[in-house]
């Protein structure tokens, strides 16, 4: 399954692209859409659309996973935040692409085995999970990276062996991040392992 993953944004938008299922998956490809502060708001939003519909088309993802917004006290941020995740979808829909949303905490949960995990937890986990020669740049690449496997992970897409493979794929990846990720394993019900 080809994912494309989507952190929003419209300073800053990530987008990553990764191949695989439960078990393996890869990094094909990742983009950090800028735009410029002193643009006018509708030539940044069609800038964020031309751009994820050109990713879009030259990847051709099965489906696009998209952190879901969710409001903060800056409301002007979530604003801009809100019209660029509308946008996305709207490059999603003229070619009839699948859109799933997840929460960030559902992402962190997911990827790292917490769901209160700060930035640099998933940064070393997605480069762990990835097997990548270094840690993303970008906390918005990598956070789209993470949305990505975060869908891979839940989709319940079968492994070539027919194996579900989650909670195998998790444990590994903690353990090959080492003791400097600070991570902790919990269970189903959210008790600590």
């Amino acid at each position: 399954m080809r994912v494309m993953g989507v952190d929003p944004g419209l300073a800053r938008c990530g987008v990553a692209v990764v191949d695989g299922d439960v078990r393996r998956s890869a990094l094909t490809a990742h983009h950090l859409v800028r735009t410029a502060a002193d643009d006018a708001p509708e030539q940044r939003l069609a800038a964020v659309h031309d751009q994820v519909a050109d990713l879009i088309a030259s990847h051709r993802p099965d489906v696009l996973a998209i952190e879901r917004l969710l409001f903060n006290a800056n409301a002007r941020s979530a604003m801009a935040v809100a019209q660029a995740v509308g946008v996305i979808l709207l490059a999603a829909a003229h070619v009839g692409l699948d859109v799933r949303h997840y929460t960030p905490t559902q992402v962190k949960a997911t990827v790292t085995g917490q769901g209160d995990a700060d930035k640099g937890q998933v940064k070393y986990l997605v480069r762990a999970q990835l097997d990548l020669d270094r840690t993303p740049r970008s906390a918005d690449v990598a956070d789209a990276a993470a949305v990505a496997l975060c869908h891979l992970w839940r989709s319940g897409e079968p492994t070539s062996d027919g194996a579900g493979g989650y909670s195998a794929r998790l444990a590994a990846a903690v353990a090959a991040a080492g003791p400097g990720a600070q991570v902790v394993q919990r269970n189903r019900r959210g008790r600590q392992a």
